[in-house]
This record gives structure tokens, sequence and C-alpha cells, in this order.
């Protein structure tokens, strides 16, 4: 038995979910399939959502194509082992959590998992509810998704409170305008989408048409000023697309 059963008592804690208010989503991947239904059913219990795959090729490929916020890894897979895997989705994606599933208990198997860039660890017999603890804890870290109890969105460095409006980039309060601030808000809960300027009048000043486009422009810099003056530029264009936010480099 390589999982406890998980208490099907509703959680207390409050549900993760995107920025942009969608499920977070999850990849497990393991060759086992009771292992793997169990898990799946413990996280869509969270309300996540959650893709499956019983190898590292099909690994890679679900990762490449889900986007996950976070990965639940068997070490040992029927192909390549789980440190492979992990290589080839931080090729695509760096920044992406990773907790590895091992049934090695050997301090040397822990440390070269972490070793080789994962964040955490759980070793076979485990309970359901310590993944789902440990994966919660993981994407917490991350700055693409929040708590949906909080009013408190977060990119990188930059912070902006909804109930209070205040906005804050590396500790460092920032003064912005009502509509400054729904741009900002926009942007914030669209994290490293590329918005067009469509999509931004629709949203921000609620115009279907662009023959106002120039004011997402003009506001675009207004925010640059405050928002990415003296610093790592954070608000981008993208040429003939639209603009995009995402955490400084």
């Amino acid at each position: 038995m390589f999982a406890e059963p998980m208490n099907t008592q509703p959680t207390t804690s409050s549900r993760l979910q995107r920025l942009d208010g969608s499920p977070v989503r999850v990849l497990v991947v393991d060759d086992e399939s009771n292992l793997t239904e169990l898990l799946s059913m413990a996280l869509r219990y969270e309300g996540w959502d959650v893709r499956t795959a019983a190898n590292g090729a099909s690994a890679v490929r679900v990762a490449r194509e889900f986007q996950p916020d976070a990965v639940a890894l068997d070490m040992m897979l029927p192909d390549f082992d789980g440190l492979e895997v992990l290589r080839r989705m931080r090729a695509d994606s760096p920044h992406v959590p990773v907790l590895f599933l091992t049934a090695k208990d050997a301090v040397e198997d822990r440390v070269a998992g972490l070793t080789a860039g994962g964040d955490d660890y759980v070793t076979k017999p485990f309970s359901l509810e310590e993944v789902v603890a440990r994966l919660r804890a993981l994407m917490r870290r991350t700055a693409v998704v929040a708590d949906e109890a909080s009013s408190v969105l977060a990119v990188g460095d930059l912070t902006m409170d909804e109930d209070s409006h205040e906005v804050t980039r590396a500790g460092q309060h920032i003064q912005l305008t009502a509509t400054e601030f729904e741009l900002l808000r926009y942007l914030m809960r669209n994290p490293k989408r590329v918005l067009s300027k469509a999509q931004i009048l629709d949203r921000v000043w609620n115009y279907d048409f662009g023959g106002q486009a120039n004011v997402v422009e003009l506001y675009i810099s207004y925010l640059r000023k405050k928002i990415d003056a003296g610093r790592e530029p954070m608000i981008h264009t993208m040429r003939g697309v639209g603009y995009v936010l995402k955490p400084a480099a």
C-alpha cells in the first residue's frame, strides 16, 4: 500500500486558485495506477484541476501542454527516472514546484532529488493529506496562486490589497489613481498572460471597440512610471499583440 486513506471531511483551509480565478493545476506522475487514482481524487476534492501521466515521456509532454502550477513526481518510472523528468520539465518551466514521491528512504536519494532541483519529497507509504498539504505549501510560494479568501494579489515583489487598495513593490508604497489601480489589478490577475488592448479596454474601461486604444498606451505608461521606475521592469509590451505583467527576472 503506497498511500493511506484520506479523511473525507471538508477541509477547513481556504481553497487555492490562480490569480485569474481559475483552479490551480497539478500534474501527478506515477506508474502505479491505483496510487495515481487515489491522489487525483484527493486533489480534485480540493477543487484543483488534475492531469496524470504514467511514464516520463508522457509527463514531459503533458506538462508542456497543461502548464501545471505544481507536479507530484515519482522518482522511479518505466522509461527514465524522475530526475530526468525534472530536468526536461524545468527546460520549459523553470519555476514549477516539484514534489518527489519515492519509495526510497536513503538519505543520499533524498539529497539527490533536492540537489537536482526538486522542492520537496515524501516517502511511500504516505498519507494523502500530507501530499495535499505539501503541494499547497509549495504553490503558496509561487507568484501565480493565491488563497481564495485572501484579498492580496502578489506577482514577484509587487503586491496589491484589493480591499484596502494598497499597492507596494519591494515593500515600497505606490500611490495609484482609481483607473491605474483597475488596470494594474487586471494585469496582476493575469500574470504572464499577454492581454490585448481590446481586452484591456473592455475590462477596465468597458469599451468594446478599438477607437480609444491610445488610452491604454497612456495608462500603461503611467503605470510604468510608478511600478517600474528605477527597478527591473515588470510591464512588457508585446509588439502588435498587447501587454504582459510578469515577475522581474
